[in-house]
């Protein structure tokens, strides 16, 4: 029993070392895998849009199905379902800003990352894909916030700066992972870059279908937006695996990345 018990207090010692880092005195912290948290931040956005759009369709369905060229849509356009009715005009812009403030956090535990696995080389791609992950975010935002019905030009330029920030972001992304590492990719990583092409395959397919049947003024050309979305979401949703062995650490003495 003794022996037990100091093997116990053994293993206490070690695991609060590790996440203390030796110092950490502090009896208040919480400790966040941040697997969880890119869950979370993708899961906001997702859960908003589905909520927004189940409602449209059950509340305003006529209206947010119209379309000037006479096009009968089975689902509502994404600016009618986010922007144009409350309360789902209310729960998208909560959900976006909740979000933005994550996805600025995984902003610079990109640029972390980056720095501790990819070439010094490459740091002038690592900062324009920086530019390219904030400037996504920021535009996400502002299309969120200045919708069609209030700034329609404000709300096109936000919508127009997102597609290309993000399709952006996304190629470089893709390739700092394939060419710009001098560590080895873990199971995990090679699962990341594997999921990220795939998806951005998916997303320029998505974009450049949607903008044709636009243009023919066709039925398919809201669904295709809508898969435009989701694999933005997806693509963000692979952080889970970029940082599958890191986690947040909140304490009285502030938040640290372990």
């Amino acid at each position: 029993m003794r022996i037990y018990n100091m093997m116990s207090k053994v293993k206490y010692d070690l695991e609060y070392t590790s996440l203390a880092e030796d110092n950490e005195q502090s009896h208040y912290r919480i400790v966040i895998p941040f697997t969880k948290i890119a869950y979370f931040t993708v899961a906001l956005p997702f859960f908003g849009f589905i909520v927004c759009v189940t409602w449209s369709v059950i509340y305003n369905f006529e209206h947010a199905t119209s379309t000037h060229c006479q096009v009968y849509n089975v689902l509502p356009s994404i600016s009618a379902a986010i922007g144009h009715y409350r309360p789902q005009r209310d729960i998208w812009k909560t959900v976006i800003a909740a979000q933005a403030f994550m996805r600025a956090l995984i902003f610079f535990m990109y640029r972390n990352y980056y720095h501790e696995t990819v070439h010094r080389w490459a740091q002038g791609i690592i900062n324009f894909t920086s530019f390219t992950y904030a400037l996504e975010n920021i535009s996400l935002v502002t299309l969120s916030f200045w919708t069609s019905n209030e700034n329609y030009a404000f709300h096109k330029l936000s919508f127009i700066i997102f597609l290309i920030m993000s399709c952006t972001h996304m190629c470089l992304t893709c390739y700092i992972g394939k060419e710009c590492r001098y560590t080895a990719r873990d199971i995990m990583e090679r699962k990341s870059i594997l999921l990220k092409t795939r998806i951005l395959i998916l997303n320029v397919l998505s974009i450049f279908s949607a903008c044709y049947f636009f243009w023919r003024h066709n039925a398919y050309c809201e669904p295709l937006k809508y898969l435009v979305v989701l694999t933005n979401m997806g693509f963000h949703l692979t952080a889970a695996w970029d940082f599958a062995g890191r986690s947040l650490l909140i304490s009285t003495r502030g938040i640290r990345i372990l």
